[in-house]
């Protein structure tokens, strides 16, 4: 993950992969989780997602980890909420009623830092990652998340007519990731209407990983 990459993206206000509203697969999924209300939901590389405001509206706390600042800034402006800010190593943490973003390398979050989870959603951040990097991440969210369970989101098309990101993650490998410490369940496919950015046919596919 080129860091300097994501950064200049959010500056540049490069960011088509940032959608106006909550994804449509998480509303309907998200019951498969098993949360109750007031349980917390980490939300890795997560930078400003209506996800969260979605999530939070719906009873639950939630954590993420993000290396821009300016994502989180506006992510809480959005909300609508001021947050409370501090230093912890070499993050800093956003902090408010329900809600705690982390600001730096992901890497950098332990479990200690990060606290007590009750799942993990992933909708766009293994596929942001270049293949050499998503064993190590993988490795870590299960880590940190202590193995709770979790809702992937996932694309698979045919790297050869676009590259990433976001990068093609086929079920081969999605099972080659989580299968040592997840039952791993497709719960839906779907045709990306249109074309992953236009440019070639992809499916999108969430995918339920839960404890055996």
């Amino acid at each position: 993950m080129d860091r300097a990459f994501w950064i200049d993206k959010w500056e540049a206000n490069e960011i088509g992969f940032h959608k106006s509203e909550a994804n449509p697969m998480l509303v309907a999924h998200i019951d498969r989780l098993g949360l109750r209300d007031g349980d917390r939901v980490f939300l890795p590389l997560c930078g400003k997602t209506r996800d969260i405001g979605w999530l939070l509206s719906q009873g639950y706390r939630v954590c993420g980890a993000e290396l821009s600042i300016l994502a989180v800034e506006q992510l809480f402006e959005e909300l609508g909420v001021t947050p409370t800010r501090s230093e912890e190593g070499a993050l800093t943490r956003f902090a408010a009623d329900g809600i705690d973003i982390f600001v730096g390398d992901i890497f950098d979050v332990t479990r200690a830092t990060l606290g007590p989870v009750d799942a993990l959603y992933d909708r766009a951040a293994l596929v942001a990652l270049p293949e050499t990097m998503r064993s190590r991440y993988a490795r870590h969210l299960v880590e940190i998340g202590g193995g709770v369970p979790q809702l992937l989101i996932c694309f698979d098309y045919d790297q050869s007519e676009m590259n990433g990101p976001p990068f093609s993650v086929d079920e081969n490998e999605v099972r080659a990731l989580y299968d040592n410490n997840y039952a791993i369940e497709m719960v839906e496919r779907a045709d990306v209407a249109g074309g992953l950015k236009g440019r070639c046919a992809a499916d999108e596919i969430v995918w339920l990983l839960h404890r055996q």
